[in-house]
């Protein structure tokens, strides 16, 4: 950050003019307010509204650590992640796709596929125009790699995303830096960053990794005579080092950086004051009042989705007896069906047996009659006799045929019995379908939830806490297992980004790779990151840190 309150005002075009009066209207969040400001020396745009925006002006080492209040945390947050798009901080694209899923996160809460559809990040600005620009990849196939870490973050509420977000952050290289044009005593133009850590000498066409660096403990004092500074390290041993600024108007800011960071610096490493114990227990007592509100959640949560399992459960069941009891049903209507139809056949079967045996009592009264009657003559009889024979072939087989249709009405009879007994059984199945189906009711009805179960409504009236020793003992104790667990996962996160960077880098466009993405490349192909940069070139003293500055 430049300042308190950074323009979108360059310092080129700051010029001595005449006092100018114009209104400013600066609205927060829960307020609005207007006043007249007059600028003396600065180039005040002609357009309005003028914008302003409102920055932290020195940034914390340990953000997890300093952000005490939530707000001021949100407000890091957001400052941070424009900065970031912008691109006023150099990401890594893997490390810009964690950092999205992080911001997703807060945003929208945990990872929902029936409503967090295809598409749904479309309008969200979350990667830098140099990440996009530099891959052969579709907004499509940004949104699914980003999407798949966000899955990962679930139950994590908005606080804690953005404190994820911030915690990888304040280990990009350009974090909390402000760069400034300096020459030394020989006049080569280098870069001055400015940070929470202490100050840095850049080359102009390196800004991720310093030349040498001069931890705040090691400095006594700072000040500045026209453009020229004077840093006098701690050992009184070491002659002081000077260097030119490039404009004379920044020199004061320069200077209210380093007391700024020098004092923040020396107080982080002294116990807290009454006032920040207070606030720190206050957070803490707040953090944990709010993990207890959300594991109480998450237990009503589990109730109902476990009640809605057995709501789903018992309707399923219940769908399963009805379809049953239909086909049981159907069953029984084919059976009485069947039996109707076998108790009609066997009705005219039974009629025509009848309809056969007075044939066949008829056939024999013939044959008798013709035996009276037979004609005396030798013929004739010869005649009738075969007529007699005739007839009793016939009668025979009239008497074959009836006990035929004797025995199939038999059968007949067989058959509707049987038909009858399965319309017998089918009805008592449709009955004891018709019984369990009233107790799976009854069942639902007592499996419901209890009435002195928690309210799963969101909103309540009131909310206390009380919290005991033991409590803030089992809090501090998380904690340092939050510790242990993040530990841990800085390793699993490294792989994770090593593999969504080599998933990845078959789409780069190396002719798009800009200096600071070589420089990047360079230092992790080295494996140096921001903290053993630092480490490795304070190892060196002051004195031949002093030296080569001054040789440079």
């Amino acid at each position: 950050m430049a300042g308190a309150i950074a323009s979108r005002m360059s310092f080129s075009s700051l010029k001595r003019k005449q006092p100018k009066t114009f209104t400013v209207r600066i609205a927060t969040m829960d307020a609005e307010m207007e006043f007249s400001c007059e600028v003396l020396d600065h180039d005040v745009p002609t357009e309005e509204p003028v914008t302003f925006h409102f920055l932290a002006k020195f940034y914390p080492e340990n953000a997890e650590e300093e952000l005490v209040q939530e707000i001021t945390q949100h407000l890091f947050f957001l400052q941070v992640k424009k900065q970031i798009l912008d691109e006023k901080i150099y990401c890594p694209p893997e490390a810009s796709v964690l950092l999205a899923s992080y911001a997703v996160q807060a945003k929208y809460g945990d990872y929902d596929p029936n409503v967090h559809k295809r598409g749904f990040l479309a309008q969200e600005e979350l990667l830098p125009k140099r990440v996009i620009n530099l891959y052969q990849m579709t907004p499509e196939m940004w949104e699914e790699r980003i999407t798949a870490w966000y899955a990962e973050h679930r139950g994590r509420a908005r606080d804690e995303a953005e404190m994820e977000y911030l915690k990888i952050a304040q280990d990009l290289e350009m974090y909390g830096v402000n760069y400034f044009a300096i020459r030394n005593k020989k006049g080569t133009e280098l870069l001055l960053g400015v940070d929470a850590l202490g100050l840095h000498i850049y080359d102009p066409d390196n800004r991720l990794t310093p030349k040498i660096s001069f931890p705040w403990n090691e400095i006594r004092n700072i000040s500045y005579s026209d453009k020229e500074f004077t840093i006098k390290p701690l050992d009184k041993k070491i002659d002081v080092f000077k260097f030119n600024s490039s404009k004379l108007r920044v020199n004061k800011l320069i200077l209210q950086l380093c007391i700024g960071n020098h004092d923040l610096f020396m107080r982080r490493r002294k116990a807290d004051s009454l006032e920040v114990q207070q606030m720190k227990a206050q957070a803490r007592e707040e953090k944990a009042r709010k993990q207890m509100e959300r594991q109480r959640l998450a237990r009503e949560k589990q109730m109902r989705e476990e009640a809605e399992r057995t709501r789903d459960e018992l309707e399923r069941r219940l769908m399963q007896l009805k379809e049953e009891a239909t086909m049981a049903n159907e069953a029984l209507m084919r059976s009485e069906e069947t039996a109707d139809l076998l108790a009609e056949k066997a009705q005219i079967t039974e009629e025509e047996a009848k309809l056969l045996a007075q044939k066949a009592a008829e056939a024999e009264q013939e044959m008798q009659r013709i035996k009276a009657t037979a004609i005396r003559t030798e013929e004739e009889k010869r005649l009738m006799e075969q007529k007699v024979l005739e007839a009793e072939m016939l009668a025979l087989k009239m008497a074959e045929e009836s006990e035929r249709r004797a025995k199939e009405a038999d059968q007949l009879k067989q058959d509707l019995q049987e038909a009858r007994e399965s319309e017998r059984r089918a009805k008592q199945k449709l009955l004891e379908i018709t019984s369990k189906s009233s107790y799976t009711s009854m069942n639902s009805s007592t499996t419901a939830l209890p009435t002195d179960l928690p309210s799963f409504n969101l909103i309540s009236e009131s909310l206390s806490f009380d919290f005991k020793d033991t409590d803030m003992k089992r809090l501090s104790m998380e904690i340092e297992k939050e510790k242990v667990e993040y530990m841990e996962k800085s390793k699993h996160l490294q792989e994770q980004l090593n593999e969504l960077k080599t998933e990845i880098e078959a789409l780069k466009l190396k002719e798009r790779e800009t200096a600071l993405d070589i420089l990047h490349n360079e230092n992790a192909s080295r494996g140096n990151s921001k903290h053993n940069t630092i480490k490795k070139l304070t190892l060196q003293s002051t004195k031949s840190r002093v030296a080569f500055f001054e040789e440079l």
